[in-house]
């Protein structure tokens, strides 16, 4: 008599499930792919149509107002990096958990990169300064994003199923394959956005040829700083009259700073005018050009800040152009628009004034404007708050009122109409909680209130009476004044307040009051320490 003996069942194959390092590296990277590839198509078509931008231009458009402020006062110039820096970790982190979610099937990346996608490409078709070819780079961010993790999925499951069975065979493994894939894609996607930044940088050789024009034009000169008109050789740490183009103050919205060739600006001037105006920036060369030396200040700017600089600027006369295209009776608005569609309104009456000296300029401290600063043409209102007169990398302006539906970007927020500039002063030295030896101290520093021009500033020490400071060489109402003046002080803490006086004898007020809607009031203090 036999007994059969049943064979032992094999095991049941265990589920293809991708380990979750590599679900998170395969989303990591599949947006990473999707951004790259955006970028670089960007940087060939239209810079601006980067779906990564055009999500934090989104985002700087419908900030509420506080963080927007908060942003620009605390972090300056750096808010930009900052927001693209955090960007960029919120949607690596969102990327790797849809990767995660993706181990045993692709559905829930697909998705999440989707929509990343349809987020980038409203982003894009929103923009202020959308064009339908701008759809392009984000078309093609979705794309790549979508393609990438579909073929990095299939190769990890494949190598899942290898590890499952204890596969090995014998060449080329499919884990192999996937690492090999993987830092394909990973270095496509560095490559692509590398290539859409260089692809951005398309002015340099253009700002070169300005600059060469410029120095071969015939300018009006603005006049010769006088020597006294600072204090910095005498006064260590104090403000020279002139800042140069690399520390001069910078507040915008852009991102990604306009890359716009002068060869190819134009300006289109309509509205309530007679005659509609188009310039070119051959035309500007022909015009008749002048330098003028300026102090721009930002509406930002908190109670003795540094959102303030001065320059010698080359332009032409705005003005007459606008006397020239005829405005209209009951135009009070000048409506200008950048090429990145950021919007200001600038009182008419304050453009048509006399002597005030509004200019579209080209040509900034000797050379051609900084792409930052507006090249290859911005306009500037002296006497006005940035925000109401300084449009950089200008293309668009129109002459409207302002109760029509015309409110620009900052109006929007509820920052002021108007942006006249109030009269202040700002201590440079000595530096907040610093400390300096016994004896005479030297206090000084900076006041401004264009175009009206400063008649006196004075200082006070520990609450005491106040001392009349020795005011610098003027050198025009549309810039800042120099100040200084000594004490003898003893060890100990010490607080110092200035005030400045205006040429129509107007005093800064003492009531503190914050920058929005129209600019901040106070009057500044120091504390430092002698010892």
């Amino acid at each position: 008599m036999s007994t059969a003996v049943a064979p032992e069942a094999s095991p049941a194959p265990r589920a293809r499930v991708i380990p979750w390092p590599v679900a998170a590296s395969i989303g990591v990277l599949a947006v990473g792919a999707a951004l790259g590839v955006g970028h670089l198509v960007a940087g060939i078509i239209s810079p601006s149509s980067s779906p990564y931008l055009a999500v934090g231009d989104t985002v700087i458009r419908y900030s509420p107002e506080p963080v927007t402020e908060f942003a620009k006062v605390t972090f300056g110039t750096a808010d930009k990096p900052i927001l693209l820096g955090g960007m960029a970790v919120v949607i690596l982190l969102v990327a790797a958990l849809a990767g995660i979610a993706s181990r045993r099937s692709r559905t829930p990346g697909v998705v999440v990169v989707t929509v990343l996608g349809i987020a980038g490409f409203a982003a894009v078709a929103f923009a202020p300064s959308f064009a339908p070819l701008d759809l392009v780079a984000p078309l093609a961010s979705l794309l790549a994003g979508v393609a990438s993790f579909r073929w990095l999925h299939r190769l990890a499951l494949d190598a899942a199923a290898d590890r499952a069975v204890g596969r090995k065979g014998g060449g080329v493994s499919r884990r192999n394959v996937l690492i090999g894939s993987s830092a394909a894609v990973g270095v496509a996607a560095l490559a692509s956005g590398g290539g859409g930044l260089l692809l951005g940088r398309g002015v340099d050789e253009s700002r070169s040829a300005v600059t060469r024009m410029l120095a071969g034009s015939t300018i009006t000169p603005a006049p010769p700083i006088p020597a006294g008109a600072d204090f910095a050789a005498a006064v260590p740490g104090t403000t020279r009259f002139l800042t140069s183009n690399a520390d001069f103050y910078r507040i915008d919205v852009a991102l990604r700073i306009p890359q716009l060739r002068a060869e190819d600006w134009r300006l289109r001037i309509h509205g309530m005018v007679d005659r509609e105006i188009t310039l070119t920036f051959d035309d500007l060369l022909r015009r008749p050009l002048v330098e003028r030396t300026i102090t721009m200040t930002c509406v930002s700017n908190p109670i003795g800040g540094d959102l303030i600089s001065t320059a010698d600027f080359v332009g032409v006369d705005l003005r007459d152009i606008l006397l020239e295209a005829g405005v209209q009776p009951g135009a009070d608005q000048v409506f200008c628009t950048s090429t990145d569609g950021w919007t200001a309104g600038t009182p008419t009456d304050v453009v048509l004034e006399p002597g005030r000296g509004a200019m579209l300029a080209i040509g900034m401290n000797g050379e051609a404007l900084p792409p930052e600063h507006g090249f290859p043409v911005r306009m500037i209102v002296p006497g006005l708050y940035g925000y109401v007169s300084a449009t950089k990398w200008l293309t668009d302006m129109e002459i409207t009122t302002f109760g029509r539906d015309r409110q620009a970007y900052w109006l929007q927020r509820g920052w002021a109409e108007r942006g006249p500039i109030k009269t202040e002063a700002r201590i440079d030295v000595p530096k907040g909680f610093s400390t300096t030896p016994a004896g005479p101290v030297d206090v000084a520093g900076i006041a401004w209130s264009q175009p009206r021009g400063i008649s006196k500033v004075e200082v006070r020490m520990d609450g005491g009476a106040w001392q009349a400071a020795e005011l610098a060489t003027e050198v025009a109402g549309q810039t800042w004044r120099m100040w200084r003046a000594r004490f003898d002080l003893a060890a100990g803490s010490h607080t110092v307040q200035v005030r400045a006086t205006d040429a129509d004898g107007a005093t800064q007020t003492e009531q503190r009051a914050d920058p929005v809607p129209d600019g901040a009031t106070g009057w500044p203090a120091t504390i430092f320490t002698v010892s």
